[in-house]
């Protein structure tokens, strides 16, 4: 079973990207420059990096790629559907809907990645990387089209512009190719892109409004039950369904029940959405990542 610590220092990071903005002099126009060296390089290069260094294994993992695919496809039906509900129509409800929305699909590849070597060991990372591969274009796609939408941008220049759009499909284009990097060159890649993660949690902490969440409190906790109830709850019923062995199980379960993407508020504040808002989902649901990890594995192993 995870430590339920293993959590601690992403949420450590926020909490110091906070403290640094609010009491010292690296204030909001230092880290507005550091959200777009995350979200223009740092996590491109990273998803990019990780895709291509990474053995896809389609053929024996079938049955896990759609689950993990119908997993977030429910996220993504659900999170889209708190639009029509009556009470989140007005005009800054769609804003923070625009914005938040992506909070209930969107998964920490990174926190995907720690915990799949500590349950399955290697064989555990490379099934990860291979949901990571499917998933993260999806999830892109459906984080920037309410937000495209609600501010007027057009669809289709936001998606063939989007750097985390362009980066997944690159690796995942070079992966199916066999292309491989000159060592030099992935080296200075894979180290490029280990800055990406400490730094954008620290920009989530340095924007962290909790004021914001109190502006429509229902919407924050529809978007986050769905992120750490429905999505694992649907994962157990696929698992079941696709009669996935117990190893593999165990792995969708967990990819189901991740804290939300860490990125997820450098989007946002790129295109223009609410930022405070989200940032204030992004440390909720690491903070609920912590306790319901453990607990959703847990459930499993009783079943």
């Amino acid at each position: 079973m995870p430590d339920v610590l293993l959590l601690l220092p992403d949420f450590l990071l926020i909490l110091c990207g906070f403290v640094l903005c609010r009491y010292s002099s690296l204030n909001r126009p230092i880290w507005e420059s550091a959200e777009r060296l995350v979200y223009y390089l740092l996590f491109p290069v990273l998803l990019f990096n990780s895709i291509v260094r990474t053995p896809l294994q389609l053929g024996s993992t079938a049955g896990l790629a759609l689950g993990g695919l119908a997993t977030v496809l429910g996220g993504v039906a659900l999170a889209y559907g708190l639009r029509a509900l009556p009470a989140w129509r007005g005009e800054a409800h769609r804003q923070m809907h625009a914005s938040g929305a992506q909070v209930a699909f969107r998964f920490n590849s990174f926190i995907a990645l720690a915990l799949a070597e500590r349950l399955q060991g290697a064989q555990g990372v490379a099934w990860v990387a291979l949901l990571i591969a499917l998933c993260v274009p999806v999830c892109n796609v459906a984080a920037v089209w309410p937000l495209a939408r609600h501010g007027g941008q057009g669809y289709g220049r936001e998606l063939v512009r989007n750097p985390l759009i362009l980066s997944t499909l690159a690796g995942l284009l070079a992966n199916l190719l066999g292309l491989r990097l000159p060592e030099p060159a992935a080296l200075t890649l894979h180290r490029i892109g280990l800055a990406a993660l400490p730094l954008g949690l620290m920009a989530v902490g340095a924007g962290l409004r909790f004021g914001a969440l109190k502006q429509a409190p229902g919407l924050a906790a529809a978007i986050l039950c769905i992120r750490h109830v429905a999505l694992p709850l649907l994962a157990l019923l696929l698992a079941q369904v696709l009669h996935l062995q117990a190893a593999q199980r165990a792995l969708l379960l967990m990819f189901a029940a991740l804290p939300t993407a860490s990125s997820a508020y450098v989007l946002a504040v790129r295109m223009g959405g609410h930022g405070p808002f989200v940032a204030g989902l992004v440390t909720l649901s690491t903070l609920l990542g912590m306790i319901s990890l453990p607990l959703w594995l847990m459930v499993l192993s009783w079943l």
